[in-house]
């Protein structure tokens, strides 16, 4: 067996499928795919090329594999069942019987579907993993699964079944299942065929799993990685769109950008926190706003935590996130299954090892803890929204921002809406990975409940987008509130888009969810970002 170290480690972090002739090209070999590369296949449809070293590893891996099998002494996973039923021996004649039945029964998912980015990341991973030569399954297998995703079909997964340990099992089950040609898949389109039906419309054969296949489809982290390498990319964006956010409600509320300067910033060297007050810096630049009350005739002492605190909050923030990013790129460049086909040295003979890297713990602690910032960066953002209503608070603005206040509520009960989201966070960062529960006859007696931390961060995610949504467009409104002041040029582009997207400003209430739903698009989009990078460049 060739490649006896670690997989190299690829890339760093930042849906429906996109026709054909737009799509880009994925690699998958023995080396890691990197997080552009799951992105790329997840959500834009990219198509993927297995590269000549993973095949050739592929097929030495299962002749060591077929070697094993025809042994008269039991090995795990290729001759034995499985979990508390390990110490079976099965015979050779029910060995393909034993793969089968193992992907049927560990095809045990309840509750709704999950997102096709979702299936789509985790079938990827899978494909990286088996790609590597360490799971022992066929060639044919391997292009099969590569075969599907490029046809767009998609298995049906549901919500509920994975506990982390080993693994994804059933998530991943159900996507084996479909390789067989049983269970239900969406096809391209998104209609709900039969397996056997969909790749048969694709061209494709099921195929008759061999000794060992069944539990290398389905023993691995793949699920919950792929989540937390799509939450990472999104929350890169929503880091930026906070101090965006933030900069415009500093303005908005007559702050200082004096607390943001480099030589402030340096006396706690936090990297995240640097990054931070420098877009906050450059976001403020030739502020009209802040420049109206800069001088000795300015009576404020200070700002409020929520707005003076920012690049320590956000920062922190970043800081977090870049561990998470860490630990997803060790996951990325990891093959995880159990057992594995490892040798001695590149000529050695080859052998197959038990282990325990299927446990999901490295994976569902940073998934807990990206949801804590998510929760913080949500609740600060409130903060930071609610002292714009506030009479008392807001440096002479209407009550509630309102057009007529008493006669017109402006926008108190967006914020409303923001407090319940923000209150919802905090009860998903409460953590998944601290809540295990033993199964299969106490055999697996400890498990990570990565998939449950996965679940909750993707709600984390949209929560947080909703709320920096509902900030920049109340922010909006005070900037406007504030005119002849002119905002900063950065802060008025993001007035200005919003404005062309229908999201109006201050004037008498009207129908106020489909503004917000527009901020959100806007926000989601990463085009709150653009439109200030486009007056001062790149943020960090």
């Amino acid at each position: 067996m060739a490649a006896t170290g670690s997989r190299p480690c690829t890339g760093s972090m930042t849906t429906a499928l996109v026709p054909p002739s737009a799509r880009t090209v994925v690699e998958v070999g023995v080396g890691a795919v990197a997080p552009a590369d799951v992105l790329a296949v997840a959500r834009d449809g990219a198509r993927i090329e297995l590269t000549a070293d993973a095949l050739e590893a592929v097929d030495r891996a299962r002749a060591a594999v077929d070697e094993l099998a025809a042994s008269a002494t039991p090995v795990y996973g290729i001759s034995t069942g499985f979990g508390a039923l390990a110490t079976r021996h099965i015979p050779t004649e029910k060995r393909a019987r034993l793969q089968r039945s193992l992907v049927r029964s560990h095809a045990a998912g309840s509750g709704p579907e999950v997102e096709r980015e979702v299936v789509r990341a985790l079938m990827l991973l899978r494909l990286s993993t088996l790609a590597t030569g360490r799971t022992g399954v066929r060639r044919a297998t391997v292009q099969l699964l590569a075969d599907v995703l490029d046809a767009g079909i998609t298995p049906v997964v549901h919500e509920f079944g994975s506990l982390g340990c080993s693994g994804d099992l059933a998530p991943l089950s159900h996507c084996a299942l479909a390789l067989i040609g049983e269970g239900e898949v969406r096809d391209a389109d998104g209609v709900l065929r039969p397996a056997a039906e969909a790749l048969a419309a694709a061209g494709l054969e099921p195929v008759e799993l061999a000794a060992k296949e069944g539990l290398a489809l389905i023993n691995g982290t793949d699920g919950m990685l792929g989540m937390l390498v799509m939450a990472l990319a999104d929350l890169e964006v929503l880091l930026r769109t906070a101090d965006v956010a933030a900069a415009m409600s500093v303005e908005g509320q007559l702050g200082t950008d004096r607390v943001f300067a480099e030589e402030l910033q340096a006396l706690r060297p936090h990297p995240g926190q640097a990054a931070s007050a420098a877009n906050l810096r450059a976001l403020l630049r030739d502020s009209g706003v802040v420049a109206s009350h800069r001088g000795p005739d300015c009576t404020r002492v200070q700002d409020a935590y929520s707005l003076r605190c920012s690049p320590q909050v956000h920062g922190a923030a970043r800081d977090t996130l870049d561990h998470c990013a860490r630990v997803a790129g060790w996951e990325l460049a990891s093959a995880v299954d159990n057992p594995v086909v490892v040798s001695a040295g590149d000529d050695g003979p080859a052998r197959v090892e038990s282990n325990g890297n299927f446990h999901g713990a490295p994976v569902a602690y940073v998934l807990d803890f990206a949801a804590i910032v998510a929760a913080d960066l949500a609740s600060i953002s409130e903060r930071r929204t609610d002292r714009f209503l506030d009479k008392a608070r807001n440096h002479g603005l209407p009550p509630f921002l309102a057009d007529d206040p008493g006669v017109d509520s402006g926008l108190m009960i967006a914020q409303y809406t923001q407090a319940g989201i923000v209150s919802e966070l905090k009860r998903l960062a409460h953590p998944a990975s601290v809540d295990s529960i033993p199964s299969s006859a106490m055999q697996e007696d400890h498990v990570s409940m990565g998939w449950a931390a996965a679940r909750k961060l993707r709600r984390s995610v949209d929560g947080l987008t909703r709320v920096l949504a509902v900030e920049v467009m109340a922010a909006a409104r005070a900037l406007d509130l504030r005119r002849p002041l002119e905002p900063s040029p950065a802060t008025g582009a993001v007035v200005d888009l919003l404005r062309s997207h229908g999201v109006q400003g201050p004037g008498p209430d009207r129908h106020l969810a489909p503004e917000i739903e527009a901020c959100v698009d806007l926000v989601r989009s990463g085009a709150v970002v653009a439109a200030a990078e486009a007056v001062i460049g790149e943020l960090k």
